[in-house]
């Protein structure tokens, strides 16, 4: 009779007699680390016998025979069901496990002894034996001062920050690293700098990095979830405000200052905070991108002003709204236009932002430069900025038009005042840009546009300027 299967193989092809003796010689299976000699003393050698051992000798083959309790065999089987499997542990370790615990049993005689209906499995004993080393590891790292003098220390940071010049915090990101305790492991280390400072005033060159980065797509990756412990309240939010406009005035750092706007929008969206704080923010932040031509911040900034006016939480809805429709003459966008107009009450009509801005619409629905040219030269709040990104294109339609009426040349010194030029030199200057210079001729009483000889050159030159706009951000 052949040797029972250990447990751990119950799970193998069950084994078929046959009458035909083996091709092979079947040899006692090793129970212990012992040193054999050889492996015919191995064969002859008779199992020792013990009281407690659920060995039995065969009196025809000289095999020992292993009778598997059945306490055992359930142990194995709980081994390998589904619900107990752990995904840290592969099922190699796991039947490694298993052999290791139940052939120490069976060399120590304690297959009866053994508690295997309350024994962990062996996944569970691998899982305990990391547990262990990750916290015997952990505690070995962890630092040797006391929590009271910890806190003095970081303490001691804290007012050495702040009694540190303004030029010395804006130092290297290195440094706010180097003032850490050098045995204070890394998930302990805290930003002993002042918050406000540290995340408004002077951002970390890394971080800063990954927020430009990011404007290629959108700010701070909008896909991915905000982390809360980098979100700041209204209070703080209302502190970095003022901070911005006062570092706008004095460095006038489009780079940084756009980028911090955009963190403070991010943080009111996140938040759910609407009230005039919030269209404070945006306006400022609408100006300062008009006066840089950022027309990309200029119109989310637009779009949210819209939504936020609608609910009349305060700000200067008639301002933008003068801006809007200067931006939809810019893109020549009429059907916004119109909807822009269908949106006005004649209260708002009445209002001066709008009222020039409607009549910068008349003047050239109309054809008419001169009242475009001095409604140019008087215009309101910021909207002169926008109307900057569409001046050119009409000045070379009113040239276009000077050449059919004024023949056969006419004085420099008129173009100059008729399209809203500060000096003559300017004036030729653009009339060069796009005309050949033999049609600007100097003679006794001044210089002279060739009107008769220019009239198809602005005729081109004007189709071409009144091609598709870049409606970049476009509302």
């Amino acid at each position: 009779m052949s040797t029972a299967p250990p447990p751990w193989r119950a799970t193998a092809a069950p084994v078929y007699s046959s009458s035909v003796s083996p091709a092979y010689i079947p040899v006692q299976a090793r129970r212990s680390l012992a040193h054999h000699t050889s492996e015919s003393t191995t064969a002859k050698t008779e199992p020792r016998e013990s009281s407690s051992s659920p060995r039995t000798a065969d009196s025809k083959t000289g095999k020992s025979k292993i009778d598997w309790p059945p306490a055992v065999r359930q142990y194995v089987q709980r081994s390998f069901v589904p619900e107990f499997q752990i995904a840290s542990v592969s099922r190699m370790e796991m039947e490694q496990k298993l052999k290791q615990v139940i052939t120490e049993a069976a060399e120590n005689g304690n297959l009866y002894n053994v508690d295997w209906e309350n024994l962990p499995l062996p996944q569970q004993m691998i899982q305990n034996e990391r547990n262990k080393i990750l916290t015997s590891a952990l505690s070995a790292s962890l630092p040797s001062l006391s929590p009271t003098k910890s806190q003095d220390v970081r303490q001691q940071k804290v007012e050495k920050a702040k009694e540190e010049t303004p030029k010395k915090r804006k130092s290297s990101e290195f440094s706010a690293e180097e003032d850490e305790p050098e045995n204070i492991p890394p998930w302990r280390k805290t930003n002993t700098r002042n918050d406000f400072e540290n995340r408004i005033s002077y951002p970390s060159t890394a971080d800063k990095r990954r927020r430009i980065d990011s404007n290629n797509h959108n700010f701070n990756s909008k896909n991915s979830t905000p982390n809360p412990d980098t979100v700041r309240p209204l209070p703080v939010l209302k502190k970095m405000l003022d901070l911005l406009k006062k570092k706008w005035r004095l460095e006038n750092n489009y780079t940084y200052v756009c980028d911090q706007f955009k963190s403070m929008r991010q943080d009111l969206t996140v938040q759910h905070i609407k009230n005039e704080f919030t269209v404070n923010v945006y306006e400022i932040h609408a100006r300062i991108a008009l006066e840089k031509g950022d027309l990309g911040e200029y119109n989310q900034c637009q779009t949210q002003l819209r939504a936020l006016y609608s609910q009349n939480l305060g700000g200067h809805p008639m301002e933008f709204m003068a801006y809007r429709i200067l931006y939809f003459i810019h893109t020549r966008n009429r059907t916004a236009i119109n909807d822009a107009l269908a949106d006005l009450t004649p209260a708002d009509k009445l209002d001066p932002a709008v009222k020039h801005a409607l009549d910068v619409r008349s003047a050239l629905a109309l054809g008419n430069y001169h009242k475009f040219f001095q409604l140019y030269l008087d215009t309101p709040n910021m909207g002169a900025y926008l109307m900057d990104m569409f001046v050119d294109r009409e000045r070379l339609a009113a040239l276009a038009c000077i050449c059919k009426v004024y023949k056969p040349e006419v004085k420099i010194r008129f173009i100059t005042e008729e399209l809203g030029f500060e000096s003559d030199e300017q004036a030729a200057r653009f009339i060069l840009d796009h005309a050949p210079e033999d049609l600007l001729q100097e003679k006794l009483d001044g210089v002279k546009l060739l009107t008769g000889k220019a009239g198809q050159v602005f005729e081109v030159a004007k189709a071409e300027a009144h091609k598709v706009v870049d409606i970049k951000g476009q509302i």
